[in-house]
């Protein structure tokens, strides 16, 4: 499986196999490949003809897990829109070769293009990231959009809005209980902001250096500032903040670094960092996303000791 490697850097390497012990009718449907994935076993399934429904292949990939006592992966050429939605709410791990791979037990997953079924999207409105935010930090469940309104401060127009976005996009369900509008998800939070993060927008649209003594108002701390707070990472030698506005510092300001000892920087967001923060910091998944380009290994496991302290905070308030 080039396709693993060439995206994820996943090894695979390729056992003798001979799976006497399973049925006739999973052989009959499909041809099964024992591998080593980084060195962890798994069982490839390749349909041998069209796929049967999500709740039989469930039942099909316990059998052959249960009987190869390891992790069943669906193998497929092409995957619709709708089956790639029933395959994910189901936890079914599958790779789509050249398009897409999901497997939970590895906390992988990629997209890279849909099939012909599935509809072209634009990009996320900041509305929708801050709306899918809030969600995820609530624990998931089912959530009524009067009260994201309540929370985000949002006009009912804009949470309407950005809730059949991601009704469209495939991330949420949404549902109408008499005058109530209810949001809804079957996925933990770790596992929605995992499949859409991708999806996601970076919510730092560009960076300016301002003088100190310019800043006079209180900010959050943002970048590596706030990553130093969140995590173990030590603190940068000059402070980050984030604004949804920097008309007032706009005179003042460089577009690049004149010095770390008499400047500040300030990231320009897409939107209010303060809708989501509870403290002097930008919240730590949007945190998270504002790093999506960084490819340092020391800020790399950072995020990962932040998100999991993350999901640990909204996992004992869903408890």
């Amino acid at each position: 499986m080039e396709y693993l490697n060439r995206v994820m850097g996943i090894h695979v390497m390729y056992e003798n196999s001979n799976p006497q012990s399973l049925p006739n009718f999973i052989q009959s449907r499909y041809r099964i490949q024992r591998v080593l994935l980084d060195g962890k076993a798994a069982s490839f399934m390749y349909p041998k003809s069209k796929l049967d429904s999500v709740d039989a292949v469930k039942k099909h990939m316990e059998r052959v897990e249960k009987a190869e006592n390891t992790p069943a992966v669906l193998m497929l050429d092409h995957l619709t829109y709708r089956q790639k939605e029933y395959l994910l709410k189901a936890h079914l791990p599958f790779i789509v070769d050249g398009k897409q791979i999901y497997l939970p037990f590895m906390a992988v997953y990629l997209q890279e293009r849909g099939d012909k079924e599935e509809q072209e999207r634009s990009d996320m409105l900041p509305s929708s990231q801050l709306l899918l935010l809030l969600y995820i930090y609530n624990g998931c469940g089912e959530m009524l959009t009067s009260d994201a309104v309540k929370e985000l401060g949002l006009t009912a127009t804009s949470v309407s809005r950005a809730s059949k976005q991601l009704e469209e996009m495939g991330i949420v369900k949404t549902e109408k209980r008499g005058v109530q509008k209810i949001i809804s998800s079957e996925l933990s939070p770790k596992e929605l902001f995992a499949i859409s993060r991708s999806s996601m927008l970076n919510p730092v649209k560009r960076t300016i250096y301002v003088p100190r003594d310019a800043i006079t108002c209180d900010l959050l701390m943002s970048g590596y500032s706030a990553l130093s707070e969140y995590t173990m990472l030590n603190p940068p030698r000059m402070k980050c903040f984030a604004s949804d506005s920097i008309a007032a510092w706009e005179k003042a300001s460089t577009r690049k670094l004149q010095s770390t000892d008499d400047q500040h920087e300030i990231q320009l967001w897409r939107y209010d960092p303060r809708k989501l923060s509870g403290s002097g910091m930008v919240d730590r998944l949007s945190l998270a996303l504002s790093f999506s380009d960084d490819k340092d290994e020391r800020v790399e496991d950072a995020i990962e000791e932040m998100l999991s302290k993350t999901w640990e905070d909204i996992d004992g308030k869903r408890t």
